[in-house]
């Protein structure tokens, strides 16, 4: 049962060292900017745009560069230009 124990640890131990890892490693972010009105597009997309912080044609932010921003992109593609910073 000891050894369960410490293996359990070691475990959590490797896994918070690797996420941490991950985490510095992604320091990268992209600028966003948006090139078209969202006038006459879908609820799902009005809502991307918002939770990405645009709103109006040639507005800009920057994000980090992950998952999930990179699905939102993948929403609004035909509505915004990426660039890497």
């Amino acid at each position: 049962m000891m050894l369960l124990k410490e293996g359990r640890r070691a475990c959590k131990r490797f896994l918070k060292a690797k996420l941490m890892e991950i985490a510095i490693m992604s320091d990268k972010k992209i600028k966003i900017t948006q090139v078209r009105s969202i006038i006459g597009g879908t609820k799902k997309q009005k809502a991307t745009i918002q939770s990405l912080g645009l709103g109006r044609p040639n507005h800009s932010v920057e994000k980090k560069d992950n998952a999930c921003t990179k699905g939102q992109i993948r929403v609004v593609q035909h509505l915004v230009k990426v660039e890497e910073v």
